[in-house]
């Protein structure tokens, strides 16, 4: 019993001792100054995403914006004016949005200093929903689990999105 206490006890303080910073608070993702600037903007992507607002959701999309909807058919893809379209005709009609994501890693094409061009992929897992008007003029509150990945380009300045949104 000793052993086992001993044990516990160093589990618990190696746990408590770990070095602070070695995630991106809030996740599991390893802590670098390019890893938290891009989970940074899909966060503000995000709270975007629960206020409804298309239009800060318009400028942090990339004008080369291309969307697949992860189906082999090419008839529901979509670029740039596409996106705001499904935005304008979509999002508006959502009501009491809930919109929470879990980062599961974020893999960088750029190691160390951001620059023009570097691309980021952010693996999350979606929870949401949201409330619509059905067919039938009723609420309807529909919930939604996914897997997503969001791919970002740093352009100089900020990080914008390329797809995933």
């Amino acid at each position: 019993m000793k052993q086992l206490l001993l044990i516990l006890a160093s589990a618990v303080l190696a746990v408590g001792c770990a070095k602070p910073g070695k995630f991106v608070p809030g996740t599991r993702v390893p802590y670098s100054n390019a890893n938290k600037s891009v989970l940074d903007a899909c966060e503000e992507y995000r709270l975007a995403v629960e206020r409804a607002d298309a239009d800060a959701l318009m400028l942090m999309a990339h004008h080369q914006y291309w969307e697949d909807s992860g189906t082999p058919s090419g008839s529901d893809d979509y670029g740039y004016e596409g996106l705001r379209n499904v935005l304008m005709n979509r999002l508006h009609k959502a009501t009491d949005i809930r919109y929470s994501v879990r980062y599961v890693g974020v893999h960088q094409q750029c190691q160390g200093d951001l620059v023009a061009g570097c691309r980021a992929a952010v693996d999350i897992l979606v929870d949401a929903s949201f409330t619509i008007t059905n067919a039938y003029g009723k609420p309807s509150r529909p919930d939604k689990r996914d897997q997503n990945q969001l791919v970002l380009e740093w352009d100089g300045r900020r990080w914008l999105f390329l797809s995933g949104m």
